[in-house]
């Protein structure tokens, strides 16, 4: 994507990405991971925030011209899926990861009428359940889903098979590779560290802490 590294540069100016393989975040899955990305923290900055925006809807605008409906992925997708949908002037709605246990017990938040082509807003895609459990919450309320759109990807191969078995598009603005070449040339990390986080890429459900020399 053109903007891939600029984007990954507001991210790292906004503090939201955090990279450490000697001194690993652990995941709810259990991961052990040398990056943590918390996009919300782009949220606080007004320019970063507008970039970010702007880069969202023209690959909506672009690639999922037919949308009729924006969905943005509770919680972190909410404020960008919202905004995006202010700036192309369609409907919006948020989708809760499972119904709530009070009130209506929605799961689906807004108002969504059947047979609406809606394209989903993510914050990132790790292995990318969670964001196709949205995907399939709305097809069962007789939604097409046209597409997902997310900030950030760590680029599993796991995420892209399981995207590709439910025949879903997927576009993301920056991923972990131009990420990783960006604190490279910005001088953040050295050649050592840029090999070790990569390596975390391939194997992350095995991958260990590395021992800081």
């Amino acid at each position: 994507m053109k903007y891939e590294k600029i984007i990954a540069e507001k991210l790292l100016e906004a503090g939201a990405v955090k990279l450490n393989p000697y001194e690993p975040f652990t995941w709810a899955s259990g991961w052990k991971s040398p990056i943590y990305c918390d996009n919300r923290k782009a949220l606080s900055f007004p320019f970063i925030r507008d970039f970010i925006k702007s880069e969202l809807c023209n690959v909506i605008f672009e690639q999922f011209e037919e949308a009729d409906v924006v969905a943005g992925v509770a919680t972190a997708g909410i404020a960008w899926g919202a905004m995006a949908a202010d700036q192309l002037k369609l409907p919006f709605i948020y989708v809760r990861s499972k119904p709530k246990d009070h009130g209506l017990g929605n799961q689906i938040e807004g108002f969504l009428d059947e047979g609406k082509k809606i394209i989903i807003v993510e914050d990132l895609i790790s292995t990318g359940q969670s964001s196709l459990h949205v995907a399939e919450v709305l097809r069962k309320e007789n939604a097409e889903v046209v597409g997902m759109v997310s900030i950030f990807n760590y680029g599993f191969d796991v995420a892209a098979e399981a995207f590709k078995n439910v025949n879903l598009s997927f576009e993301s603005l920056t991923n972990y590779t131009a990420l990783i070449e960006l604190a490279k040339e910005k001088g953040f990390i050295s050649e050592e560290t840029e090999q070790l986080l990569l390596n975390w890429r391939t194997e992350p459900a095995t991958w260990q802490a590395v021992a800081k020399k």
